[in-house]
């Protein structure tokens, strides 16, 4: 995508020369206000704004759009009126509420050359982000040269102490967090016939050199040598070998180790458990993880954490051949442990496995791995919503930090005895159980047999909020989400800041 030049600007939103001024409404209970900081356009109007909006039928219910032309009272040539929903808790406007907002805004102004937002007075760090993201296209597909026809550049308008260097340091932070969660969505809308094991490794590997990371990269010669079972196993149905792609960011005064693992399947057509025609086209996003955390250990670099961050991302293509491996196969995982195949279709845990082990032996002090992981995930918590297993603490603390960037995350248990249900006949386990109950949390269960003792550890499992296939909204436009991204880095910062 060609993204918009954002910067913060310092002249009053009344003053501001663009095509489109940006404002928030509030849903009230008289009807709809003005966010804070807008009284200096609604005096251009003559103090009432407000009643002409509602003429015109803005209510400021969330992410709603109402268009206004200036008619010369102000620079700007329209006011765009953009709903940020009430503020329900009492405790003022969320972050979220201005991130989706500023994203619906953006999507409504596709095309438009330079808008100017007053957004940013209300919370600057979440104006960006969801500006940025609202304005993402994917058009490196569309045929007569056809370019982005997103917005050219956004102003955020400072707030009311001025561009100071902490808000400086604000938006250079949102606007790498914005791009981070691009090159992921990128990632994930590149279709598999150029995404595919070795390629996505050489454009992985291209941006951790760029960045400045370690580079480490296997290829299906070196996995099998290596021991790494279960990614040779998912992998060798494809003529388009496995990769085990490592990239390594070492920050300043490092005093944590922190391990983000990301399932890379390029195509899942499910293997010889094949899945059903239907919907099968989606699972070209079935390396939304892997793309996460390659996006993120980027993203460290960028902002110059103090942490130790190595992403394993394991990728693999799941197809079907007279070289695929077979349910009732037995795979030597790396590390030793042996995993009878009941179902090709649950191979991802298989490939994730591998990297488990590997990543701890570098003796990590948190593990996060993230995974388009199960269809009961979406039974489960729907669409939008990541389930969050793991260590009970770490695993909590992800959760919370994740709903507190907006990404929906919930807390759920991994049962003991589930563990049972995994039991094999002839291996150390069996890669899925033999019912339909509690399938995500049974996922769960598996990757913790290949986490080591004493390491603080989580599993987010997007498999529904990685990939939107219906109609955008607020900031999320169709297609891959980046999700969880923007909860990696949280949960990264917060490391860093707390241990």
């Amino acid at each position: 995508m060609t993204a918009p030049k954002l910067a913060l600007a310092t002249a009053s939103a009344a003053e501001a020369a663009v095509d489109a001024l940006v404002i928030g409404t509030v849903r009230t209970e008289d009807g709809v206000a003005l966010q804070p900081g807008a009284e200096a356009v609604d005096a251009a109007f003559g103090g009432d704004l407000v009643g002409t909006l509602t003429a015109l039928g803005a209510t400021g219910k969330s992410e709603e759009v109402v268009k206004l032309p200036s008619l010369g009272k102000i620079p700007a040539t329209v006011v765009v009126a953009v709903g940020l929903g009430a503020d329900d808790s009492g405790d003022g406007i969320t972050g979220e509420q201005v991130r989706r907002a500023a994203g619906a805004a953006s999507r409504a102004l596709s095309g438009t050359a330079k808008v100017a937002s007053l957004l940013s007075t209300v919370n600057l760090q979440a104006a960006v982000e969801g500006a940025a993201l609202g304005a993402y296209s994917f058009t490196a597909y569309k045929s007569n040269g056809a370019k982005d026809s997103g917005i050219t550049k956004v102003d955020f308008i400072a707030p009311a102490e001025g561009a100071t260097k902490e808000h400086k340091a604000t938006l250079k932070a949102a606007t790498a967090i914005a791009e981070a969660v691009a090159t992921a969505r990128d990632f994930i809308n590149t279709p598999p016939n150029d995404l595919y094991p070795a390629s996505f490794a050489d454009k992985a590997a291209a941006l951790g050199r760029a960045a400045g990371l370690t580079v480490e990269v296997l290829d299906d010669k070196a996995l099998r040598k290596g021991g790494f079972g279960g990614i040779v196993g998912v992998g060798c149905g494809s003529t388009r070998g496995p990769r085990l792609v490592r990239l390594t960011w070492k920050g300043p005064r490092a005093k944590k180790k922190v391990a983000l693992i990301g399932k890379g399947i390029t195509f899942d057509t499910g293997g010889i458990s094949i899945k059903p025609a239907a919907s099968m086209d989606q699972m070209t996003s079935d390396m939304s993880g892997a793309a996460a955390v390659v996006a993120t250990v980027v993203l460290a670099a960028k902002l110059k954490y103090p942490l130790e961050v190595t992403a394993t991302v394991p990728m693999a293509e799941n197809m079907p051949s007279g070289d695929a491996y077979r349910p009732g196969d037995v795979l030597t995982m790396y590390g030793g442990k042996t995993v009878e195949v009941l179902n090709t279709d649950a191979e991802g845990r298989l490939i994730l496995a591998d990297a488990i082990v590997r990543a701890c032996e570098d003796a990590p002090d948190y593990l996060i791995e993230t995974s388009t992981l199960t269809g009961a995930q979406l039974v489960a918590l729907g669409k939008r919503t990541s389930g969050i297993m793991g260590e009970p603490e770490f695993r909590d603390r992800v959760a919370a930090i994740g709903r507190s960037v907006g990404e929906g995350a919930w807390a759920m248990p991994l049962p003991e005895e589930l563990r049972g249900d995994l039991d094999s006949r002839l291996a150390d386990l069996a890669n899925v159980t033999g019912h339909r109950w509690g399938g995500m949390l049974a996922a769960g269960v598996f990757l913790g047999e290949f986490v080591a003792d004493g390491v603080p550890w989580a599993h987010v499992d997007i498999a529904g909020p990685a990939y939107n296939a219906e109609g955008p909204w607020g900031y999320t436009t169709r297609g891959g989400t980046g999700v969880p991204v923007r909860t990696l880095a949280a949960v990264l910062a917060d490391i860093a800041e707390n241990g």
